[in-house]
């Protein structure tokens, strides 16, 4: 099964469902990727997803045109920015889904305030994957070994 999410800058949120998706099951083919892509993976993501045990040191952001004309199972945009401007995909797309999450780099305030924003939208993403991997792809994945 194949999964792309989404983002702007494909260096936070996107990065952290990635991370928590393909740590749920290996056998997912998950990407990210964002519609303006930043340089690098946000810091801070990389260090709260390191506290959950999941490393996304090694995840390079990636402008969603490399995906264009690739068969998704799952197109997921995790903002609100990709949602909107999320390109009309030429391959096979099965699902298209939103799932709305706050931007932890757009916090302002002390440094504490501010880790607690992203340890905040990191559990949120945890756990509305979490729904979707129990609710959609185990679903799935049970109907395709249904005689």
């Amino acid at each position: 099964m194949r999964i792309l999410i989404l983002c702007t800058g494909n260096s936070c949120r996107s990065q952290m469902a990635h991370g928590f998706l393909q740590a749920m099951d290996s056998s997912l083919e998950v990407f990210s990727g964002g519609t303006q892509h930043a340089a690098r993976v946000n810091a801070r993501a990389v260090e709260v997803m390191r506290e959950a045990g999941i490393d996304i040191a090694s995840h390079i952001p990636t402008h969603v045109n490399v995906y264009l004309d690739q068969e998704w199972d799952y197109v997921i945009t995790v903002c609100g920015g990709a949602n909107e401007s999320c390109p009309a995909f030429t391959g096979k797309v099965g699902r298209r889904l939103h799932m709305g999450f706050d931007d932890p780099s757009h916090a302002e305030g002390s440094p504490e305030f501010i880790d607690s924003e992203f340890r905040r939208v990191r559990d949120e993403i945890r756990a509305a994957f979490a729904r979707f991997y129990r609710s959609e792809i185990q679903k799935e994945k049970f109907h395709e070994h249904t005689p």
